[in-house]
């Protein structure tokens, strides 16, 4: 066996037992559990969407538990102020009764940081995050401060028709890597939670991967090749969510004002990368381009008026692209 195959080996012998020790706590949701793992092998953050009560916090806090990693949660509120998340500078005395300010570190400094209901805080507390997010650092009174590596932002949001709740920026969307649907169980997953959750025994999940071999995992996903008309696909992908180029479908030019950014693309071939390897493969194929592209971009097209005015849901104009988009570009 090579370096590669052996590689990969450890990697799916590895990731099975984390998902596997997930189980004992979440019972179904099996995508929607590789879209936090893959979030976390690519270095992104996931958004999970769905009615109170379906398990969303349930999800996040066993995956935390399934690793070696700090986890920290905060209760997104209409009065949480920015200091909430990134901490503060506080007045301290030393011993010789001399004061002065201490930073003291918010929430946001963990590996894993659970950002419960995302969508009842104001804007700027929700733009509190954006610097995290995207460079891994917090800026408090000049004074930047870097955060622990892996870092991870997992938020749930409430469906935007819900009372109490804000739209998130553009830009804040656009930071998230994934965003993940949680649908309502089956009959065959309630009955199962019942049986779980209404006897004396609560499981008890233990942590399975130290931080160091998340971070080099991270590394090894990034090695894995995509060959040029497999990318060249998923660029025509991102290139379809834009109305005014020539690949664009009928329905997104009538639709959509704004199309993916480039990190579209970019979430496209990394999660790729993932999932070949979750298949036990070292190269990204046409088809995990397909299966990742929902949530890599349905959150990243903006309608105009008349697609909110009639309800459009961006999932759908995506599926119309993959349906109508060829492998191959046409000569």
């Amino acid at each position: 066996m090579t370096d590669v195959q052996e590689h990969v080996a450890q990697f799916s012998e590895d990731f099975q037992r984390v998902r596997t020790e997930i189980a004992k706590a979440i019972v179904g949701h099996v995508e929607v559990v590789e879209g936090l793992l893959t979030c976390l092998l690519c270095g992104g953050h996931a958004l999970l969407e769905g009615v109170p009560g379906l398990g969303k916090n349930l999800l996040v806090k066993s995956l935390g538990a399934a690793l070696h990693l700090h986890f920290s949660r905060i209760q997104f509120t209409p009065d949480l102020m920015p200091a909430d998340i990134t901490g503060t500078r506080v007045v301290s005395q030393d011993e010789e009764g001399r004061r002065y300010f201490e930073f003291q570190q918010g929430p946001v400094f963990s590996n894993i940081v659970l950002a419960d209901e995302i969508n009842r805080a104001t804007p700027k507390t929700q733009s509190a995050l954006l610097e995290a997010m995207q460079e891994q650092t917090v800026t408090v009174a000049g004074v930047e401060y870097k955060l622990q590596q892996p870092f991870l932002v997992l938020a749930t949001q409430n469906p935007l028709e819900m009372e109490g709740t804000y739209p998130l920026p553009e830009a804040q969307l656009d930071r998230f890597f994934l965003k993940l649907q949680v649908t309502y169980p089956s009959f065959d997953d309630l009955s199962e939670i019942i049986d779980r959750t209404t006897q004396r025994h609560e499981p008890l999940l233990e942590p399975i991967l130290q931080a160091s071999r998340i971070r080099d995992v991270q590394q090894f996903v990034r090695d894995v090749p995509i060959a040029s008309h497999v990318k060249n696909y998923a660029i025509r992908l991102v290139m379809a969510t834009h109305a005014q180029t020539p690949v664009a479908s009928q329905q997104v030019k009538r639709y959509v004002r704004y199309g993916s950014s480039p990190r579209g693309v970019q979430s496209l071939v990394l999660a790729g990368k993932v999932r070949a390897l979750f298949q036990g493969r070292f190269h990204v194929s046409f088809e995990d381009i397909r299966a990742v592209a929902l949530a890599c971009l349905r959150h990243r097209l903006i309608l105009n008026f008349e697609g909110e005015a009639e309800g459009i849901d961006s999932a759908d104009l995506i599926r119309d692209i993959l349906e109508h988009m060829p492998e191959q570009a046409p000569r």
